[in-house]
């Protein structure tokens, strides 16, 4: 972990980190802020995983969550999503699929299990990076949170990994990728046809079958135009009822599914993971 910018920010450090990544077989970039809290001892580690077309650039700039972690003691990791680079294949001219939109799945069909093991990189690749490069990271104390895609992909990853993460939270999440043509398009593409295989990575089902050892915060705008076709949410809380799960799902009048939304309700988010981390 190289730090390749670094700034000043709220009395901790926001630095990006440039790496050779071992599971994506490509250099990475991660956005990791610090709070000053961590310049005494170890402080709680919070992943927020970001939706389609976004990198590690989007949040970090626009969500003002570093005055909220700076507030709670927090470090926020801000990883890219997907793997980078000329030799990563792509696919042209779609922004939701390929580069920018690796879904946090470990791809098994050709041409792109080689490098799009997004949810490998996250679970185990990037904490381990994380305890040698960042000082004061307590990873014994996780969080993760994210938005749309990203929201699939940290309540996803938390449900199959209950010991490392305390917490969960996500705004406008895709919570049902099996019933969804995003969730179509590229679990079919990444992963093939066999649906057994999708539901490792769908929310519901996992929910369904795993449950949560505690309670779940999801902030979704009324006025999102992804609400009906792609992320349904009443989808997800049939799940929590049927797995008795405590789930808030806020639903926010006026409020669409841009980072004007993320902004809006990012404070409520770093509070509730601090609090139980």
């Amino acid at each position: 972990m190289q730090i390749k910018s670094d700034w000043a920010s709220f009395g901790g450090r926001q630095r990006v980190y440039e790496h050779d990544s071992t599971e994506l077989g490509c250099a990475m970039e991660v956005a990791v802020y610090t709070p000053p809290q961590a310049e005494a001892g170890p402080v709680p580690v919070l992943t927020y995983l970001s939706g389609l077309t976004c990198t590690w650039e989007n949040v970090t700039t626009k969500a003002g969550f570093q005055a909220y972690a700076a507030e709670h003691g927090v470090i926020v990791v801000c990883p890219d999503t997907s793997p980078r680079g000329d030799d990563v294949p792509d696919a042209a001219d779609e922004y939701d699929f390929g580069k920018g939109a690796g879904f946090y799945v470990n791809a098994t069909q050709a041409q792109w299990a080689k490098n799009y093991r997004m949810y490998a990189y996250i679970v185990d690749e990037l904490p381990g990076l994380i305890a040698g490069a960042v000082d004061g990271a307590d990873l014994g104390r996780q969080g993760i949170f994210g938005h749309s895609m990203g929201g699939h992909g940290a309540l996803t990853i938390a449900f199959k990994n209950q010991d490392t993460y305390k917490s969960i939270s996500a705004f406008a999440p895709i919570v049902a990728p099996m019933e969804v043509p995003w969730g179509h398009k590229a679990l079919g593409r990444y992963l093939g046809d066999d649906r057994a295989a999708w539901a490792d990575y769908d929310a519901c089902t996992l929910l369904r079958d795993r449950g949560w050892h505690g309670d779940i915060l999801i902030d979704q705008g009324e006025a999102d135009d992804f609400l009906e076709e792609q992320l349904r949410p009443a989808l997800f809380l049939a799940a929590c009822d049927e797995a008795g799960v405590d789930v808030q799902l806020r639903l926010q009048p006026g409020y669409d599914h841009s980072y004007y939304f993320i902004a809006s309700f990012m404070r409520d988010h770093i509070a509730w993971h601090a609090a139980r981390m």
